[in-house]
């Protein structure tokens, strides 16, 4: 008997390595992204009212393949928030293999609108002149946000120069006219409408903060609303957003599909039915990220 358990104890000790390095699937990959993946932080892409505008990048492998890559930009109103505290939004996109440029821009206290929506159009530039070195390929970029975010995501990947958002001196590089196109916006409930949230039924301290005093806020508002930039040829559009949503309001998202139908852009909306502005369920958000690598793969972007 004795010998028949020091047997069994000799070999449960010699297989516990063996198991031990036995790793799930999210591990494997972790582990495979620690060594393998590359941070460059804070790179200043621009500098406008006295401050150095910052963006990491994060690449998901050697700088000599050219990867599809995201642009992500922070939510917060235009008011708060920061790239740091949104990076793992990037996480799903990570694993798939694309690069990521996590992107930061003039908050309200700084600069009044505008400025975000100048400073993501020269966040864009930027990764265009910086292609051949970090490994973008400039004809799978995708931009992405959430809430404000996801505003900044549809103007920077709705706007041209027409615009006259892209007029600032961006960086070191003169005036361009571009263009710079994406090949996709991925917009989780972003603010369609953003002159709808100065007054009435949808107001909202933070949109109207973002505009302060300025004398010609109502005009300008509608100038940075996603609404006024519908055309044929814009590139595809998916949109995530919750039916409950009241801070950035669903009615004004489904009148932007309704919008894009009519023009003939290519898109989708998303309902989370029962979702409010985020905070959504754990499978509300996985339902959402496979419609968005679904709607990806549909256009190229992603391999299936």
């Amino acid at each position: 008997m004795k010998s028949r358990l020091a047997i069994l104890a000799f070999l449960i000790v010699m297989g516990a390595p063996a198991r031990a390095q036995q790793l799930d699937p999210a591990a494997q990959w972790a582990t495979m992204a620690a060594t393998q993946y590359e941070v460059i932080p804070n790179i200043v892409y621009t500098r406008a009212s006295g401050f150095d505008i910052k963006l990491d990048v994060i690449l998901a492998g050697p700088r000599t393949e050219a990867r599809p890559t995201l642009i992500h930009i922070h939510g917060g109103g235009w008011v708060i928030g920061s790239k740091e505290t949104s990076v793992l939004a990037s996480l799903p996109y990570l694993t798939r293999g694309m690069n990521v440029v996590n992107v930061e821009y003039r908050l309200a206290n700084i600069a009044p609108a505008p400025a975000a929506v100048e400073d993501c159009r020269c966040a864009l530039r930027w990764v265009y002149h910086n292609a051949k070195e970090y490994g973008f390929d400039t004809a799978r970029l995708v931009v992405t946000g959430e809430s404000a975010g996801g505003h900044l995501a549809l103007m920077t990947g709705m706007l041209d120069s027409s615009a006259g958002f892209d007029n600032i001196m961006c960086g070191w590089w003169p005036f361009e006219r571009g263009p710079f196109p994406v090949a996709a916006v991925v917009d989780y409930f972003g603010i369609a409408d953003v002159a709808n949230l100065l007054d009435g039924k949808y107001r909202q301290d933070y949109a109207v903060a973002w505009f302060g005093s300025l004398p010609n806020r109502l005009e300008l508002a509608r100038r940075v609303s996603p609404l006024t930039y519908v055309r044929a040829g814009l590139s595809p559009i998916i949109m995530l957003h919750g039916d409950q949503d009241v801070i950035a309001p669903y009615q004004d998202t489904v009148r932007l599909h309704e919008a894009l139908d009519k023009a003939g852009v290519t898109n989708q909306l998303f309902t989370v039915t029962g979702g409010g502005h985020g905070g959504w369920t754990r499978d509300q958000y996985a339902d959402a990220q496979k419609a968005v690598f679904t709607f990806l793969e549909d256009h190229g972007i992603l391999h299936r």
